[in-house]
């Protein structure tokens, strides 16, 4: 189908945007529709009623009413309404995985078109929800005409998807550069003078890993500190931890950073580290982000996960095994151990990243996707 026929429905989360498969959904929209391909996005709002929000002249953001969240998941009756009214004026509904609202909304639809399923991760966390959702997850496997993951690691190994291999392809998650200011950069150096700068990113919350972080900063030198930006339950304990080893001038709990000032972190960071030990990271999104600026990374190999392939081990950074303090610290050293070995990972980032993380790139061949995958070319774009 030539894009001009296209008339698009990312399906799927919520707004406004919090997390990495809204935004995966929401740039697709926005990148399509700079394409002129018609796009909307249909999501449950976190707050407030059931609203139109014009994005431009070929997309908007359908947000459907809540009432609440259960289990992880957008309760919104409305979205099931929005959508079998809505449905016909699509051709092709791109729906986002995990989102057990979504796919019941799709289930009733009666929508007959062409159904592309986003699979961003397996349910891991939700035993008691997936119990429930299973025959409907089981439907949506069958019902879909395609099946797009985000690394071919996870496709492959996903328990979920043995039985559809013939139906999958992968499509990276690319972003846009991060942008750093140079004065927002040297104030962070000057304020951590003479100290090599590991940077990290994320909700405070157990599948991260982060006492181990905290721990590795024992096997660091003092000419490193270690700063970890994000909010979450675990903050009193990780800073309990930090604390009881005696460690408050090596690791330094940031809080929430705000939009605008994140890209002044990755831009004074020597090395960016992504501890998480869980399937649930499933890609890792701050890991691109930091690549962008040419930032070395230090992550682990998560069984399953695409993470590990995501940073590709000796190339843009080191993936050592998870819950290993000391591995983290070893890998950290090693990158930053001499300007040669160092200039090498980060010239390893950068054209890690422009190879397969550019937001352009994804827009490109989401597009590709949806004119193509009919006719049976089914391209892994990795």
């Amino acid at each position: 189908m030539d894009k001009e026929n296209l008339r698009v429905l990312q399906l799927g989360k919520f707004y406004p945007i919090r997390g990495g498969v809204e935004k995966v959904a929401y740039d697709l929209m926005v990148g399509l529709s700079e394409q002129q391909v018609h796009c909307d996005m249909m999501c449950a709002a976190s707050d407030g009623g059931d609203t139109v929000i014009p994005i431009n002249d070929y997309a908007r953001v359908l947000c459907c009413r809540t009432w609440i969240k259960l289990a992880a998941t957008m309760i919104s009756p409305a979205m099931i309404y929005a959508l079998r009214k809505q449905c016909k004026k699509y051709n092709l509904i791109h729906i986002h995985h995990p989102d057990p609202m979504a796919c019941l909304a799709l289930f009733l639809s009666g929508y007959k078109g062409r159904v592309i399923l986003h699979w961003h991760s397996d349910i891991q966390k939700q035993k008691t929800l997936l119990k429930f959702y299973r025959p409907l997850q089981r439907w949506l496997l069958k019902r879909v005409d395609l099946i797009v993951g985000t690394t071919p690691v996870y496709l492959k190994e996903s328990p979920v998807l043995k039985q559809v291999q013939d139906k999958t392809v992968c499509l990276p998650i690319g972003v846009n550069p991060m942008q750093p200011h140079p004065k927002e950069v040297e104030r962070i150096r000057m304020a951590f003078r003479g100290k090599k700068i590991v940077f990290s990113l994320g909700r405070l919350v157990p599948y991260k890993g982060y006492r181990y972080l905290v721990e590795a900063a024992r096997y660091l030198s003092n000419d490193y500190v270690i700063l970890i930006g994000g909010a979450g339950t675990l903050k009193e304990k990780l800073q309990e931890k930090i604390e009881e080893l005696e460690l408050q001038e090596k690791v330094k709990l940031i809080g929430r950073i705000d939009d605008d000032e994140l890209p002044a972190y990755y831009g004074a960071c020597d090395v960016f580290c992504l501890s998480s030990i869980q399937k649930t990271e499933a890609f890792g999104i701050v890991q691109i982000e930091a690549m962008s600026c040419g930032k070395p990374v230090v992550a682990t190999k998560i069984p399953q996960s695409g993470v590990s392939w995501v940073n590709a081990d000796g190339v843009s950074g080191i993936n050592v095994v998870p819950e290993d303090a000391q591995a983290l610290a070893d890998a950290i050293k090693t990158i930053t151990a001499d300007e040669a070995t160092y200039k090498k990972y980060v010239a390893g980032a950068n054209r890690r990243y422009n190879e397969l993380f550019t937001k352009e790139r994804m827009i490109e061949n989401c597009l590709k996707i949806y004119c193509n995958y009919e006719r049976g070319k089914h391209e892994c774009f990795s």
